[in-house]
C-alpha cells in the first residue's frame, strides 16, 4: 500500500470519526442544568393535583378500567399499541424500587420535559415529553410532590416490545433533533390570559395534539395539521378533527365545549366515548375557568 492510499484511508476514517461524533453531540440526552429545578420551595399539593388530572397521568399508568381511588395507584403496565410497536407505560408510584421513589425532582423533571431518564439514557416519545416540555418547573415541582403522596406498588411493568431498528435508543436523539420543541403549536391573535391558559393546557399538560394531530413516517406531527385529526393509535377508526371548521365540534360553542369537558355529553346530548372517556373523567376534575379556558382556546384556532 502507497504512502497516499494510507494517507487517504486515514483521511476517510478521521472524517468518518469526526462526523459520529458530531451526530452524537448533536443528538445526545440534553437534561437541564441543575439551576432549572433549584430554589422552587415547598411544592403546592393542591395544584399538583391539577396538574395530575390535566395531564392525564392515571389514564395511562393506571391500571386499565381501575375504579375511583383505584386510579390513583400508578403501577403501569397499560399496553400503549403504535405503528413502531407496543408500549408499556411504568410504574411512576413512588415505590423506591419498583416505581420512582428514589427519584429526584430534577431526574424526574428531566424525563417529563425532556425524554431524558434516570441513568441519562432518551426515552420514547409515547411518554408524551413532546407536549409536556412545555410545562413550567414549578407545575413540575408541584406535580412531583403529589406523587409523594399517591399509593406505592411494587408492580413491575413489562419491557416495550420494538423491533428493529425502533428498539435502539440512540436514535432517538435524531428524532428529538427533528421533532422536540417548546415552543408553541399555532400562534394565537390577541391572547388574553384565558386563552394563555387554554394554549397552556391543550398543547402542554392535556397534550390534546398527541392523537388528535396526523404524524408522519418518523412519528412527528405533520406541518399545518394541528388538531386535524388524526387515525386512531388503536387501530380502529379515527381520532376527530377539533378544530373551528371542523365535523366534529366546528358548531360547538365554547360553553358546548366546557360543558362537554365536565359533563361527557355533547349539545345534542351524545355521551363521550373510545380512548375520550378517560380524558373527560380528568378534565371534569379541573376547575371550571381550565375548562372555559381550553374552549376558547379550541375555537380561536386559525382556520385551516
Amino acid at each position: 500500500m502507497g504512502r497516499h492510499t494510507r494517507k487517504l484511508i486515514s483521511g476517510v476514517i478521521l472524517m468518518a470519526l469526526a462526523g459520529a461524533g458530531a451526530a452524537w453531540w448533536l443528538t445526545k440526552p440534553r437534561a437541564w442544568d441543575a439551576a432549572h429545578w433549584e430554589g422552587l420551595g415547598e411544592p403546592d399539593l393542591a395544584n399538583g393535583e391539577q396538574v395530575f388530572w390535566a395531564g392525564g397521568c392515571a389514564s395511562c399508568h393506571a391500571a386499565p378500567g381501575a375504579p375511583d381511588d383505584q386510579r390513583l395507584v400508578l403501577a403501569g403496565g397499560r399496553a400503549l399499541k403504535s405503528p413502531f410497536g407496543t408500549f408499556h407505560a411504568p410504574n411512576i408510584s413512588p415505590d423506591e424500587t419498583a416505581g420512582i421513589g428514589d427519584w429526584t425532582l430534577a431526574e424526574f423533571g428531566n424525563a417529563i420535559t425532556r425524554g431524558v431518564g434516570k441513568d441519562g439514557e432518551h426515552l420514547y416519545p409515547s411518554f408524551p415529553y413532546g407536549s409536556y416540555a412545555r410545562l413550567t418547573a414549578k407545575d413540575v415541582n408541584d406535580l412531583w410532590g403529589y406523587l409523594q403522596t399517591l399509593p406505592k406498588s411494587a408492580n413491575v411493568a413489562p419491557p416495550h416490545d420494538l423491533s428493529f431498528p425502533y428498539n435502539i435508543r440512540l436514535a432517538l436523539g435524531g428524532w428529538k433533533l427533528l421533532f422536540l420543541t417548546d415552543e408553541p403549536r399555532v400562534a394565537v391573535n390577541n391572547a388574553d390570559a384565558k386563552l394563555a391558559r387554554g394554549q397552556y393546557l391543550v398543547e402542554g399538560l392535556g397534550h390534546c395534539g398527541e392523537c388528535h394531530t396526523p404524524r408522519n413516517t418518523l412519528g412527528g406531527f405533520e406541518p399545518g395539521m394541528w388538531l386535524a385529526g388524526a387515525p386512531n393509535p388503536e387501530g380502529q377508526g379515527r381520532i376527530p378533527d377539533i378544530t373551528p371548521a371542523s365535523k366534529s365540534i366546528g358548531s360547538w360553542s365554547a360553553s358546548d365545549i366546557a360543558s362537554y369537558l365536565e359533563t361527557g355529553f355533547t349539545p345534542d346530548f351524545d355521551t363521550v366515548g373510545g380512548l375520550m372517556v378517560e380524558v373527560q373523567k380528568n378534565m371534569a376534575r379541573l376547575p371550571p375557568s381550565d375548562r372555559e379556558a381550553i374552549a376558547a382556546y379550541l375555537k380561536a384556532l386559525p382556520a385551516r
